[in-house]
C-alpha cells in the first residue's frame, strides 16, 4: 500500500477519530496527539490494513483503547490533577435566565427568517456542516449560500441589536 491509497483509507475517519479522542482525554492537545500516534500506528501497519473489513471500525477501537491506556498512565493523572483544581464559578440565577432568554430570541429570530434561509443557518451554524455539504443538500452553488448565510446572520444581528436598545436612545 502506497501513500496515496494509505490517505485514501485513513484521512476520510481522522476527524471522528480526533472528536473521539477530544470526547475522552478532555484536553485538545491530548487528543491531537492521540490522533497522530494512531495515524502512525496504522501507517506501521500499513500492510495489513487490507486485512481488516472495516478499517474505520478498527481504528476507532484502537482509538479508544490508547486512550484508556493514556487516561490509566501518570501522566494523564497529571492531566486529571489540572482540570480537577478547576472549579468554574456558578452563574447566578438572573445571569442563567438572560441567557435562556437570549437563546429563546435567537430561536424566534431563526424561525422568523426566509424559509431558505433558515435552512442554512440551521445546517451551517447549529449543525456545523462544511459548505460543500450544505451546497449538495440545498442544490446551491457556495456563492449563493454564502450570501444567504451572510444576509440572514445579519438580520438576526440587527433584529437583536434593535431589540437590546430598545429605549435606549
Amino acid at each position: 500500500m502506497n501513500q496515496s491509497d494509505f490517505l485514501k483509507v485513513v484521512l476520510p475517519f481522522k476527524d471522528k477519530v480526533f472528536r473521539l479522542a477530544k470526547r475522552l482525554l478532555v484536553s485538545r492537545e491530548e487528543a491531537e496527539d492521540a490522533t497522530q500516534e494512531l495515524i502512525f500506528k496504522l501507517w506501521k501497519s500499513k500492510e495489513k490494513i487490507a486485512d481488516y473489513k472495516n478499517v474505520e471500525a478498527f481504528a476507532m477501537t484502537m482509538t479508544k483503547n490508547y486512550c484508556y491506556d493514556r487516561l490509566k498512565s501518570k501522566q494523564a493523572s497529571n492531566l486529571t490533577l489540572v482540570h480537577s483544581n478547576y472549579k468554574e464559578k456558578e452563574t447566578s440565577l438572573d445571569k442563567k435566565i438572560e441567557h435562556q432568554d437570549s437563546v429563546n430570541q435567537v430561536h424566534k429570530l431563526i424561525e422568523d427568517l426566509p424559509e431558505q434561509q433558515k435552512i442554512i443557518i440551521q445546517l451551517r451554524d447549529i449543525e456545523q456542516y462544511d459548505f460543500e455539504e450544505i451546497c449538495k443538500m440545498v442544490d446551491m452553488k457556495p456563492t449563493a449560500v454564502r450570501v444567504a448565510l451572510s444576509r440572514a446572520r445579519k438580520t438576526i444581528r440587527e433584529q437583536l441589536i434593535k431589540k437590546h436598545n430598545y429605549g435606549v436612545s
